[in-house]
């Protein structure tokens, strides 16, 4: 018997994890100092009170013999889809329901969309990035290629034509720089990706927060995108699901790689190693998009930009350069006095009792940068940027 040799390769716990054990053993040694936590992107208002009483409508229906439901669709139910297909068509996009697939998150997605790669494939991932992107390569024993970003590109890095890849990650608005790509951003990659036959993961987890209305919320608004990109997106920062668990994944038919449809291959992944979602969960997603609904998240989204406003502005006024807070719900900021990344955490914990994420964590383009999240309460956001500008 032989395990995977490729796990020893990673590091010894997982970013956040390390982030929770050291604020943990120092909250033991100061038990009556207030730590605010702009650390984990988790959010912590409430869902959306449409929401709420759809879990409890479908929850009821779970109770009666007539409205029981075993074992659902593996892609999820028409319902939810078709809302997707109609979220999707006021942004110009048209898409069919079977390219639409139902998960428990995106993180999940774009994880287990590696099954139906091969693993002799050179994987295009920038720094700093979203852990999970490399973390699961690196599982997989994949060879990986990192494209620096950093404040000579706007944490935007352009595809580089001497670099041959086969698979792309890219994230916009970027998770941990809140950066966001334009059209003639993502039209680069598009075309980079299209002329070399590789697939771009594109991971569009936070594009409810981009306000800027020129800036492209799905690649799909890119001409060609659907012969070159599988989307992943998620209601967990769009509509609080954190705890609730619900994304999907959009995988067009048009995307054929090596003779093979990968909507096709994807379908038949999910259809052996997932159940799907449950029905409760998908009838609170599906109230989502409902106009109570879109009303109501939206409240809870321009909460968050307003946190991270204040979190932008009180990082320029330490004279900072910083990215986010705009279309994003962080703020990425390089450490005050040069400091390195971890060092810095020590330092923002220790004099203002703030936790957040120390670039580091993301890649080494990140060792002196730092991510600051929107996912507080209004009281704790302003108190700790009182904290930063106190001294």
């Amino acid at each position: 018997m032989k395990i995977n040799q490729n796990y020893s390769n990673l590091c010894e716990s997982y970013l956040f994890a390390s982030i929770a054990k050291k604020t943990a053993e120092y909250k033991a040694k100061n038990p009556q100092k207030e730590i605010i936590k702009l650390g984990i992107g988790d959010v912590t208002l409430p869902l959306a009170p449409s929401v709420v009483a759809a879990l409890q409508r479908a929850s009821a229906e779970m109770g009666v013999k007539e409205t029981f439901r075993g074992y659902g669709e593996y892609q999820g139910y028409d319902f939810l889809r078709n809302a997707i297909v109609g979220y999707y068509a006021e942004k110009g996009v048209s898409l069919e329901i079977d390219e639409v697939f139902v998960s428990e998150g995106a993180k999940s997605d774009v994880g287990n969309i590696l099954d139906i790669f091969d693993k002799d494939n050179a994987v295009l991932i920038p720094d700093p990035v979203y852990p999970v992107y490399v973390d699961t390569n690196v599982m997989d024993g994949r060879k990986i290629i990192y494209l620096e970003a950093s404040a000579k590109n706007g944490f935007l890095p352009p595809p580089d034509p001497s670099v041959e890849a086969d698979i792309i990650y890219l994230c916009s608005p970027n998770n941990p720089t809140g950066a966001a790509y334009d059209a003639q951003g993502l039209r680069a990659w598009v075309d980079y990706a299209n002329d070399r036959g590789a697939v771009i993961l594109y991971d569009a987890a936070y594009e409810c927060f981009i306000s800027d209305k020129s800036l492209p919320s799905s690649i799909f608004e890119i001409d060609g995108a659907k012969n070159c990109a599988i989307e992943f997106c998620s209601f967990s920062k769009t509509a609080g699901f954190t705890g609730t668990r619900c994304g999907y994944t959009v995988v067009p038919k048009a995307l054929i790689r090596d003779g093979a449809s990968l909507n096709k291959l994807w379908l038949r992944r999910q259809s052996t190693k997932f159940n799907g979602v449950s029905y409760i969960v998908q009838r609170g997603a599906e109230a989502v998009f409902s106009k109570e609904g879109r009303g109501e998240t939206a409240k809870n989204i321009a909460y968050y930009m307003d946190n991270a406003r204040l979190i932008g502005d009180a990082v320029a006024k330490k004279g900072a350069y910083y990215t986010g807070g705009k279309n994003s719900p962080y703020v990425w900021f390089e450490c005050f006095d040069k400091k390195e990344s971890w060092e810095f955490f020590d330092y923002l914990l220790e004099n203002y009792g703030i936790v957040g994420t120390p670039g580091a964590g993301f890649g080494e383009a990140g060792k002196n940068f730092f991510r600051l999240t929107a996912f507080n309460s209004r009281e704790n956001t302003r108190k700790a940027v009182d904290r930063l500008l106190s001294k």
